[in-house]
């Protein structure tokens, strides 16, 4: 697998403090190169959004956010109950408690990561973790893909290359919770487990308020 030999990628500077090159590390040993791949996308993309919207962020918490935030995907994070947003955010804050960070920073970098597939409430928050859910945007749906440059486009995809993204990554995605499908519930990932299992019966809101205990 690739290691991080890119450090600067359309303009971006990526970082390598020692917390960046050991989140790096964790993501080269237990994710995959497609995954890698993916997840420094992200943070490029995240990074040049940041620059054309003109927000103040932190980078190097909005790099291991982006290097954290598919983790959960993978069996070495991944738990038996909790959404894989959770987990990967989960394993973020486990790794940045030694390293001194604020209890502020921390919950900014879970927060990122949890909520950055929740549509409609994470591009309302911190502008973190707003970033981070517009670069996953970007790379996987093509959401605001008319405002990246061609040669940004290029020189990001030819550092990081997307290698048949489209196909792979929705069996990506629910290989990391098909033991759990119960967790998308609620959210957008239902929609991978309804792609990928035939006649998958969803869990439905409105059956949960008409089948209540309460007696009226």
């Amino acid at each position: 697998m690739a290691n991080q030999q890119h450090k600067k990628v359309a303009g971006i500077v990526i970082p390598d403090s020692t917390i960046a090159s050991q989140a790096t590390e964790l993501l080269l040993e237990h994710g995959t190169e497609f995954i890698y791949n993916h997840s420094l996308r992200v943070f490029l993309f995240s990074s040049l959004n940041a620059q054309r919207r003109n927000l103040v962020h932190d980078p190097e918490l909005l790099y291991v956010a982006s290097v954290f935030h598919d983790l959960g995907l993978v069996p070495h994070y991944s738990s038996a109950d909790l959404r894989f947003e959770v987990d990967g955010a989960n394993a973020a804050l486990e790794f940045l408690k030694g390293h001194g960070i604020s209890a502020e920073k921390l919950q900014l970098v879970w927060d990122t990561i949890a909520l950055h597939t929740t549509i409609g409430i994470a591009e309302h928050k911190e502008n973190e973790v707003a970033l981070m859910y517009s670069g996953v945007g970007l790379d996987v749906m093509g959401e605001g893909y008319e405002y990246l440059s061609d040669h940004h486009r290029e020189e990001i995809v030819s550092a990081f290359p997307r290698n048949d993204f489209k196909n792979k990554i929705i069996p990506t995605f629910f290989g990391g919770f098909e033991h759990k499908t119960e967790t998308t519930f609620g959210n957008i990932k239902s929609d991978v487990c309804a792609f990928m299992i035939p006649n998958f019966q969803r869990k439905n809101f409105c059956d949960c308020i008409l089948h209540s205990p309460w007696s009226e």
